[in-house]
């Protein structure tokens, strides 16, 4: 029978002092937004939902590790606490840049305006924090022990992310081949990540039948000419040479088409740096 013992350390190191940072942040965000009553809606909901949700993991692993209970686990550690910052941080950056934009009017002269102007810094420093954690904890050159530490495995997170973000957006693409093409690149290639993310946490890598490191650099690279062409393929059919229309509000289709437009680009330069340090990882060996 497991016995739970106090580890104290856990709480001075820079990482320990990172979280409880987030841990604080996170939970002055989501109480100063929810004392003014104001976040309904998709894009409230969501804000509301990541603060939320990084406060209790977060919380979570600094107790499992605090209480020394985190190897009793059926999963990589260090994966999936590295996994998790790098996921927190885009989480909260979102929530920063989005509610902001959403909730709060010009002029900021009521008490509510204050709150959550003030729930916006607290999230935007609580961003800081987990982004200090993924810094703090990023495997160093060579160091292949935790891949999703590494800035590969980071990269896979952000592009699971960033394709979380595009499916968030996508409407209007029924029946149309070029559109619905997009659509199949953007699905694929999240499933898979997801997959090497999943399998990664749950120590299942070692079943795979074939050089993970190899075969990472081709589904790299396969990925990369999917969201290439991608690129290409959805403004040329989502915009079709039409200019904005006007009035176009924030649920306007155009802006979304442009939204996923950019989160494409921003997933296909991911999937080109992912292929450039994995090729890394298996071609270019540090001499002895």
């Amino acid at each position: 029978m497991a016995v739970a013992t106090v580890n104290l350390r856990v709480l001075t190191s820079w990482v320990g002092i990172a979280r409880l940072f987030a841990v604080v942040l996170s939970c002055l965000t989501f109480s100063l937004v929810a004392s003014t009553g104001n976040f309904g809606g998709p894009y409230g909901t969501w804000c509301m939902f990541s603060w939320c949700f990084c406060f209790i993991v977060t919380l979570l692993v600094v107790l499992l590790e605090l209480l020394e209970l985190y190897p009793l686990l059926p999963l990589s550690w260090d994966d999936f606490t590295s996994a998790f910052s790098m996921l927190a941080a885009l989480m909260v950056f979102t929530s920063s840049v989005v509610f902001p934009s959403t909730f709060i009017n010009s002029p900021c002269n009521t008490s509510e305006c204050a709150r959550q102007a003030v729930a916006t810094t607290s999230s935007c420093l609580c961003f800081l924090a987990y982004a200090v954690e993924v810094s703090l904890t990023r495997a160093k050159p060579g160091d292949i022990s935790s891949f999703l530490s590494t800035v590969p495995g980071l990269l896979k997170v952000f592009e699971a992310y960033v394709a979380c973000l595009i499916f968030s957006l996508l409407d209007g693409y029924s029946g149309k081949p070029g559109l619905m093409w997009c659509v199949a690149v953007y699905s694929l290639c999240f499933i898979f990540t997801l997959l090497i993310i999943v399998f990664t946490i749950g120590r299942c890598l070692a079943y795979i039948p074939c050089p993970l490191e190899k075969m990472l650099v081709g589904y790299n690279f396969l990925a990369l000419l999917m969201y290439l062409s991608a690129t290409v393929v959805w403004p040329l059919y989502s915009f079709q040479g039409q200019s904005r229309p006007n009035p176009c509000g924030k649920d306007c289709l155009w802006n979304k088409r442009l939204g996923v437009t950019f989160l494409t680009i921003f997933n296909l330069i991911a999937y080109l740096v992912d292929l450039v340090y994995s090729a890394r990882m298996v071609f270019v060996r540090a001499p002895p």
